[in-house]
């Protein structure tokens, strides 16, 4: 798993928020586990692109804006296991809450 930095506008305030995530790749996507570490509430960045899906990615030097969503429940399985084989934690993360750890598409197509 690699790290990028996501930056999103914050759903109330309209500020940027820039966040450090881990990512996997899917050919041309990049997939991101909103996890919190397996907390009892979804991650604030989450949060932000539910809201206003066009964000921005940075990886290394190289930064360019890109669509983000939720999987839909039939994408969800087959991202989680790539997540999971690249980082088993993953796992105990969703163990560990009730909720439902949402697996989010962040899509460079135009």
């Amino acid at each position: 798993m690699n790290d990028l930095l996501l930056t999103t506008r914050g759903r109330k305030s309209g500020t940027l928020r820039r966040t450090a995530l881990l990512h996997v790749r899917d050919g041309e996507r990049y997939i991101l586990a909103a996890s919190d570490a397996g907390a009892d509430r979804h991650p604030a960045w989450y949060l932000n692109p539910t809201a206003n899906p066009e964000v921005t990615i940075q990886i290394g030097p190289e930064t360019f804006p890109v669509t983000a969503r939720t999987a839909a429940p039939e994408e969800k399985p087959r991202l989680w296991e790539l997540i999971v084989a690249a980082v088993p934690s993953y796992r105990d993360y969703q163990e560990a809450t009730d909720r439902e750890i949402p697996v989010v598409i962040v899509d460079c197509a135009p």
